[in-house]
């Protein structure tokens, strides 16, 4: 079979020939795979630099994906075995995939449903969102922070207000549920808009997280209210210099969100819904199908507000 190969951290995959996959245990399949998302965590692993890299070389990249079971049935998948969604085959674990309907739109299952469960995720499994609480997503630009935005108004956020670099796409936010929008570079000046937040989705960290946490620490009308900071990326930088006021003024909350810090069956416990959220419409997002032929010319690309989907 065809797939997408990386045998150098420092260079795009190739597309070329690999063994075909077998199933080896008892709820693995071989699926032919309809589709695969391009996400962040799929780049950083490509490059050897993501946490849960194991430095083994070759690799087939893809984290999820679309895939046509023996059975007919069209499934959302996340990857169990070192041969990823990248190829025209994975094996897949049945247990760690979800039936989607016939009519499914594979290439937005593929798209959404990564960036979309880490938003989802945080506030069902990681924290306890109450109705009617405001939600300050900060990287609200990206896609996983435009599908964050979307997640919280759907799960019962009373505001959301996005904060982000990329005006064009901050624009765009009050139709995807945000009741207000600040521009990153602008926050200093507008921090009273999101001092009332409850939660906060971070998708940057960095120097803006540092930031915002010193405000909230210095300019909270109430000093007993609880904040609770999700840090779930760090496009802005991997350390962030967090001043200690920050955690003795304010009741604040720091908790991480991801691969380790939830169980895989709550995880994938959380997946029939928001595939079926996906698939309604009720969570949008901008994508590109591409042929998995063309993966070496299109990785190094930037997103430019579009997820990248490989279709063998």
């Amino acid at each position: 079979m065809h797939a997408a190969v990386v045998t150098d951290f420092t260079k795009p995959p190739v597309y070329q020939d690999f063994p075909q996959p077998a199933s080896v245990a008892a709820n693995d399949v071989v699926v032919d795979v309809v589709a695969a998302g391009l996400h962040p965590l799929v780049r950083s692993r490509a490059a050897g630099t993501h946490y849960t890299s194991t430095g083994e070389l070759p690799l087939v990249p893809g984290i999820d994906g679309v895939g046509r079971a023996p059975d007919g049935t069209l499934r959302y998948f996340v990857v169990a075995t070192n041969v990823g969604a990248m190829a025209e085959q994975t094996v897949i674990d049945l247990r760690r995939s979800v039936v989607l309907p016939d009519d499914a739109d594979p290439v937005a299952i593929a798209a959404a449903m990564n960036p979309a469960m880490s938003s989802w995720v945080a506030l069902r499994r990681r924290v306890t969102m109450q109705a009617g609480q405001t939600v300050v997503v900060l990287g609200a630009t990206g896609s996983a922070g435009r599908l964050a935005v979307q997640a919280a108004k759907h799960l019962g956020a009373g505001e959301v207000i996005g904060i982000g670099r990329d005006r064009r796409q901050l624009a765009a936010l009050p139709d995807l549920g945000a009741d207000d929008v600040i521009a990153l570079d602008e926050l200093a000046a507008n921090l009273d808009r999101v001092l009332a937040a409850d939660i906060v989705i971070d998708y940057i960290w960095g120097q803006p997280a540092a930031e915002l946490m010193a405000g909230f620490a210095g300019g909270r009308h109430d000093s007993a209210q609880p904040l609770t900071w999700i840090q779930i990326g760090s496009m802005a930088g991997a350390t962030a210099d967090i001043p200690s006021a920050a955690l003795r003024s304010m009741p604040l909350q720091i908790v991480g969100s991801g691969i380790g810090s939830v169980a895989v069956a709550d995880i994938v416990a959380e997946l029939p819904e928001l595939a079926a959220a996906i698939s309604g419409g009720t969570l949008r997002t901008q994508a590109r199908a591409v042929p998995l032929a063309d993966v070496e010319r299109v990785w190094p690309q930037p997103e430019n507000g579009q997820r990248v989907v490989f279709t063998p």
